[in-house]
């Protein structure tokens, strides 16, 4: 199964991550958000699961919930916009896949048996950091994780 994961698109949705997710059977945003039309168009995509950033308030965010424990092929899987508010312990809780935006910064970690992924920002340039998303497959009750340079 492949899951697609973005953040922190800050109201643009770029053609180049649309191409990236084409084929996913899942997709996952964590948060900032920016407009209700950037879920419309990933929902036209896949199945679409969906946490509140920070930058995401107003009526069509007021529904969007702040995290998710998921069940996923076999894995659990905790959405955070946030990896330091996070008010559970992945490992004492079992979790196998965190992920979380919010730092813009992409990166795939594994710590204490758990995988950490931030697919970094796939909206407007911040700094010098680069323009991504992320792949999660999961295949054999196992996560493989890689992120995508957009543009």
């Amino acid at each position: 199964m492949r899951i697609g994961i973005i953040s922190d698109t800050h109201g643009l949705l770029r053609p180049e991550a649309l191409a990236a997710l084409q084929g996913c059977e899942r997709i996952i945003h964590a948060g900032d958000i920016g407009k209700p039309e950037v879920l419309e168009a990933l929902r036209a995509l896949a199945p679409l699961d969906v946490i509140r950033g920070n930058v995401d308030s107003g009526d069509w965010a007021a529904a969007v919930p702040e995290y998710l424990d998921l069940e996923i092929g076999g894995l659990r899987v905790y959405v955070t916009h946030d990896v330091k508010t996070m008010g559970i312990d992945p490992t004492a809780e079992q979790v196998d896949v965190v992920i979380a935006g919010h730092s813009h910064q992409p990166k795939i970690e594994q710590v204490n048996g758990v995988l950490y992924l931030n697919p970094g920002s796939a909206g407007r340039r911040r700094f010098t950091l680069p323009i991504s998303l992320a792949l999660l497959d999961i295949e054999d009750g196992q996560p493989r994780a890689q992120l995508v340079t957009l543009g």
